[in-house]
């Protein structure tokens, strides 16, 4: 079908997202996501026609755009900068599983079923395995908790009420995701000014952003809005727990780590819980 082929392609992009995150950690996070996002809204000009006017969208639904595209991506590269990026990036992939349990809060008449509850506590019981399962294994950023594992479930909870606010606003074109993408890269842009260091760039680091704008940050959200428009959600949903395995193999493959019993072990509980409590009755 049209539509999965879209998803699995919006799915692909985001899997790289963790892993540029990474490569492009001497970056400032303002000045990371700023020029990400600016370099993704280009997409939608060949999307709109160059017509600015299919970027329009009511106020709210621009605010909760920006909600999602700069809070998410800002809080994740945070995270990544203060917690082993393997674990951080697996506990920020609890956002399909946060959907569901957060549905009854944002969507009228959907309830929260045993099954959910069940499936939460399983998907963070691989989290906390994620966490806990290093023992006295060395890393460069420490043993044991971290701060930036907070960050990584702030972002996997931003992510997730975004997902469900856009339910929640009058439908619009997919070329209006580049306002979301747009704005919230200017913001980013003036945060940095304000308060981080300037930075230098290098040829390569161009070159990295100019991918993350059209992959992960740009081009995946224009699939994404598509795939949705023309598919059935809950189809399209259930692919997305394709992405925590897919972006935790490239970081993996990316750093030369090998594949250590806690990190599988906690792969398959985040993603087994996901894909259990989505199948549970939505209502």
């Amino acid at each position: 079908m049209k539509s999965d082929l879209l998803a699995l392609a919006a799915i692909a992009l985001w899997g790289t997202l963790a892993t540029l995150g990474v490569e492009l950690a001497h970056v400032p996070p303002f000045l990371l996501t700023g020029l990400g996002l600016l370099a993704g809204s280009l997409i939608a000009l060949p999307l709109s026609r160059l017509r600015l006017q299919a970027w329009k969208v009511p106020l709210p639904t621009l605010l909760v755009g920006i909600y999602g595209l700069f809070g998410f991506h800002w809080l994740l590269f945070l995270a990544l900068r203060q917690a082993p990026a393997v674990e951080a990036n697996l506990i920020n992939y609890l956002w399909p599983l946060g959907m569901v349990v957060l549905a009854p809060l944002f969507l009228p008449g959907v309830r929260l079923h045993g099954r959910h509850v069940m499936a939460a506590l399983l998907g963070f019981a691989g989290a906390a395995i994620a966490i806990l399962g290093r023992g006295g294994e060395a890393s460069s950023a420490g043993s044991g908790f971290q701060p930036g594992y907070l960050l990584a479930l702030a972002s996997a909870f931003v992510w997730a009420s975004y997902s469900l606010l856009t339910r929640r606003v009058p439908a619009f074109p997919t070329a209006a995701v580049g306002s979301f993408a747009l704005v919230s890269g200017l913001l980013s842009l003036a945060c940095h000014a304000l308060l981080e260091p300037a930075t230098a760039l290098s040829a390569g680091d161009v070159a990295l952003i100019a991918l993350l704008g059209l992959g992960p940050l740009g081009g995946a959200f224009f699939l994404w809005d598509a795939a949705i428009k023309c598919g059935d959600p809950r189809r399209i949903g259930l692919l997305a727990f394709i992405t925590p395995l897919l972006s935790t193999a490239l970081l993996l493959l990316s750093t030369g780590q090998a594949l250590r019993w806690n990190i599988a072990l906690a792969a398959a509980l985040v993603v087994g819980a996901a894909v259990w409590g989505s199948r549970s009755p939505q209502r």
